[in-house]
């Protein structure tokens, strides 16, 4: 669920640097709307970063 159904951005793993600079994992996670697109002229749900939503990538139902 959490990727994007247009581009597939998804979760991202890093770390955490603490002042001491201790590394720990850490998960980011991309910004991941459902929303109803348009898709072969029917309107339909889809998980959808903001990234491509701001950029016109889907046409929104």
């Amino acid at each position: 669920m959490a990727k994007c159904a247009v581009c597939g951005k998804g979760v991202v793993f890093g770390n955490n640097v603490s002042h001491s600079h201790r590394r720990s994992n850490r998960k980011i996670h991309a910004n991941i709307k459902r929303v109803k697109c348009k898709v072969d002229g029917t309107p339909q749900h889809m998980y959808v970063c903001t990234r491509c939503l701001r950029s016109g990538a889907v046409e929104r139902a």
